[in-house]
């Protein structure tokens, strides 16, 4: 795996905090354009890689909540949800979804909270489903964030996480190109975005979908329908601002959970590209450790 940020010093810490991306901004913009295919798309992606119909009478961990999306979409699937992000701005928008959809709801929990402290995370207990997309890999320090997210899964309980795919050199790119973002002057943001729309291949998309449907727009319009609920838009500004930044190559995450006794249960990789690999692990290391002492 790569080598983490490792913030051993206070300075460290704070030159990164600095730095980080307001996803939760971003995602509040994201909420205005949420809707009912949106949602749907949002609970099809859990059913698909949880290999489950129905989440009732299951509780469910959102880390890193973002807009509340799939807080909200694992609650209408019948699970019992406690959400929470490090990010203020975050914790509102999921705040903002409960109260449109499931108001004084106490099976519904929402707090601020940070994945990287462990004593946080022990204070919450075990859930038979911890979530956490695109999340781990923002925190500064990916390896703790990994280890601590899967201390809050019930024997036998599934842990749903997605971590940036490792591209070596792009990758280190990529990391120059959110640094960059984060420190410029909000004038300067639009060119960086616009890099990204290019080098992202969306510019490629937009000729294809013009010269093949005469619809410049047909794929970035229907990306909401494919890609978990989520926005075109804001996703390319997630991309370019998502900064602290680590990635991580599909085996090297999958050895990861198996020292720690995890089962690989279902694969979804990005196809080497940019984007995110997507796991599905079952707690199995009791079964482990009782199997070798047999």
């Amino acid at each position: 795996m790569n080598k983490s940020l490792n913030l051993d010093s206070a300075i460290e810490r704070d030159s990164v905090q600095s730095l980080r991306f307001k996803f939760g901004k971003n995602w509040q913009q994201f909420l205005q354009i949420l809707n009912e295919t949106r949602l749907s798309e949002a609970m099809l992606s859990l059913q698909k890689m949880l290999g489950l119909d129905s989440l009732a009478g299951l509780s469910f961990l959102d880390v890193g909540c973002g807009s509340g999306i799939f807080s909200l979409a694992a609650k209408k699937l019948g699970a019992e949800v406690f959400s929470f992000d490090y990010d203020p701005d975050s914790v509102k928008c999921a705040k903002t979804l409960k109260d449109q959809f499931y108001k004084n709801d106490p099976l519904w929990r929402i707090e601020q909270g940070d994945i990287l402290s462990q004593s946080y995370i022990e204070k919450l207990g075990k859930f038979d489903i911890v979530y956490s997309w695109g999340v781990l890999h923002h925190t500064g320090n990916m390896n703790l964030a990994l280890n601590n997210v899967s201390s809050a899964v019930k024997m036998d309980g599934k842990l749903f996480i997605s971590i940036y795919n490792d591209q070596g050199n792009t990758s280190d790119h990529w990391t120059l190109i959110k640094k960059w973002y984060n420190q410029s002057p909000k004038f300067l943001k639009p060119f960086l975005i616009l890099y990204t729309f290019v080098r992202a291949g969306w510019l490629k998309v937009f000729i294809r979908d013009t010269i093949l449907h005469l619809s410049p727009l047909r794929t970035w319009t229907a990306y909401g329908k494919t890609s978990r609920g989520m926005s075109a838009w804001y996703d390319l500004i997630d991309w370019v601002g998502g900064y602290p930044f680590e990635v991580a190559k599909p085996e090297e995450i999958f050895e990861f959970y198996h020292s720690r006794g995890f089962q690989l249960q279902s694969l979804k990789t990005c196809g080497g590209g940019l984007g995110c690999n997507e796991y599905v692990f079952k707690n199995s290391s009791l079964h482990i450790s009782h199997s070798r002492l047999s």
